[in-house]
């Protein structure tokens, strides 16, 4: 680029700068339009001193005051006393004192502030509102009423324009509705408290919308969230961030990813990890997606769903398709409530004393009972326990009884040869400490037992039996007693003639192991049974 090139660009650009800074309108003049008395100042000439129903007019807006200094050089005015902003037809501001400033088209007030805007309120003691951008703004101190709420903070910001506010440092929103009692006469009920450190509220829709830490204490619930959106009008929040609900009692809590959540209703959704939590009945659930009600005391989570029981010394891991959670109020004097715990489908279970999985269970902590359906299979210890139903009984921190109704079935492995079997109608079978003590095995009982030497070095061989009932007692994880009913005499053949799987195995054998889970973390894994070893469809019987 030459230099009469650049000389010329710099030309034109110097000609577009001047001609818009010569466009540019000039500062508006404060006119004084009426006022009872006026004078020029004697100490300060160009300053007007003004008494009496004093009036001013600037870029649309009406000031009031029983009295003023206006300074025409600094085309700025002092009021003092009933001083009053009408801005429009909307927008009024009333205080003891102001400072206004022509030339940046701002007042400054004080003294008994009070901005209204339709049905929306603010008070303070300091304000500023800057008329260029519309926006009022204290810093010490204020509180903006409307119709549904009060706001309180150090720091407050309000636009007429856009009719939204902007609260920081000790943020107090109080909501309030006003019944009609039978005495006529009108009582505020205070329905919820918003505390934070900085919020935005709309007075339009009556919307608060979260932008830090904040709990919110109502009549039904408590909530804490970093971000999201609550109406004031109907109580619906709309949460994100790993926001919390919990129960008005703080027994039971539910958090999640993003939270919506019903204040009148009392029913919430959760997305994204979320995790609901009774710290009464000691139950958490867990999953990708849930959702509770208050009212009817009822929760449901799917999506990797996870249930946690930790009433006991060792918790105990479920995992279903879906987890229901229910609250069943018993016909007492106590009117004491318990839980009901369901999952369906793919159900798999892990405890430190306890294995299992089945299609389907429910879990009732009146009689803290479990219940397994559908092709249930359990494992404790080296056992393995099979039938068309489970009912496991809990006491305090350990198993206390299993009852195995209809095609039963238990087999513990011995090694990876011989098994010791017991079969019948039922089982039912007995715990001290978590450790099995007896089995009885009642109608059709058939038994394969393998005996070992003194030493416990070798097997003895294979004994058979089969009678009505038999029962079978156990000491650390050893048979030391077997009784049957009536008496019956077994059949011992020699390791060597047993190698078959007829002389081996009774009718139903089925070794599960693969499918057992090794760890918390394995109730996730599928249920895929290998070829051949998918139990018979359940046969209904009538009992």
């Amino acid at each position: 680029m030459n230099k009469t090139t650049f000389f010329g660009i710099c030309f034109i650009l110097a000609n577009v700068f001047l001609s818009g800074f010569a466009q540019q309108k000039p500062k508006s003049k404060v006119k004084m339009e009426y006022a009872d008395s006026t004078m020029m100042s004697r100490d300060n000439p160009g300053v007007h001193v003004m008494k009496g129903n004093v009036r001013f007019f600037h870029n649309g807006a009406l000031m009031y005051c029983d009295s003023a200094y206006l300074y025409d050089a600094e085309n700025s005015l002092d009021a003092f006393s009933n001083v009053q902003i009408n801005q429009g037809d909307t927008v009024m501001l009333y205080s003891g004192f102001l400072r206004y400033d022509g030339n940046l088209n701002e007042a400054k007030m004080w003294e008994n502030v009070r901005m209204e805007n339709n049905s929306m309120t603010l008070f303070t003691e300091d304000l500023i509102f800057d008329r260029n951008r519309n926006l009022a703004y204290y810093f010490d101190h204020g509180t903006l009423v409307d119709e549904q709420n009060e706001l309180v903070s150090v720091y407050g910001e309000y636009s007429p324009s856009t009719k939204l506010a902007t609260f920081k440092d000790h943020v107090v929103l109080t909501n309030t509705a006003e019944d009609l009692n039978a005495s006529d006469t009108i009582d505020a009920h205070v329905n919820f408290v918003l505390t934070t450190n900085t919020l935005e509220y709309s007075t339009i829709d009556k919307v608060a919308t979260i932008v830090g830490d904040t709990k919110i204490v109502s009549d039904s619930a408590i909530i804490y969230s970093t971000k999201g959106k609550y109406s004031t009008l109907d109580g619906v929040a709309t949460l994100y961030e790993r926001s919390t609900v919990w129960s008005k009692d703080e027994t039971q809590s539910v958090t999640g990813d993003t939270l919506f959540f019903d204040r009148e209703t009392g029913f919430g959704e959760a997305f994204g990890d979320m995790v609901l939590n009774d710290t009464v009945q000691k139950i958490i659930l867990t999953g990708n997606y849930g959702y509770f009600d208050q009212q009817r005391e009822y929760a449901f989570a799917t999506d990797s769903a996870q249930a946690i029981e930790y009433s006991r010394r060792d918790s105990l891991f479920l995992h279903g398709d879906t987890l229901l959670m229910e609250t069943v109020e018993r016909k007492d004097s106590l009117h004491t409530k318990d839980k009901v715990l369901k999952a369906y489908y793919g159900t798999r279970i892990y405890n430190v004393d306890l294995q299992a999985v089945c299609d389907s269970l429910q879990f009732n902590t009146k009689d803290s009972t479990l219940y397994l359906y559908k092709n249930p299979i359990m494992w404790n210890s080296g056992y393995q326990i099979t039938g068309e139903k489970i009912e496991i009984l809990f006491n305090k921190s350990y198993i206390e009884r299993v009852n195995v109704l209809d095609r039963a079935f238990a087999m513990e492995e011995k090694d990876s040869v011989f098994f010791n079997q017991v079969k019948g109608k039922d089982i039912h079978a007995y715990f001290v400490g978590g450790e099995m003590t007896q089995v009885d095995v009642v109608g059709s009982a058939e038994s394969i037992y393998y005996p070992i030497e003194d030493t416990g070095a070798e097997f003895i061989g294979r004994n058979k039996s089969e009678s009505d009932k038999m029962s079978i007692y156990v000491e650390n994880r050893k048979p030391w007693k077997i009784v049957w009913f009536p008496a019956t005499k077994g059949e011992m053949l020699p390791l060597a003639d047993v190698f078959s799987p007829e002389k081996r195995f009774l009718q139903g054998f089925f070794n599960y192991s693969y499918l057992r889970p090794k760890n918390r973390y394995e109730i996730f894994r599928a249920t895929t049974y290998k070829t051949g070893d998918m139990p018979a469809p359940t046969r209904h019987r009538k009992r």
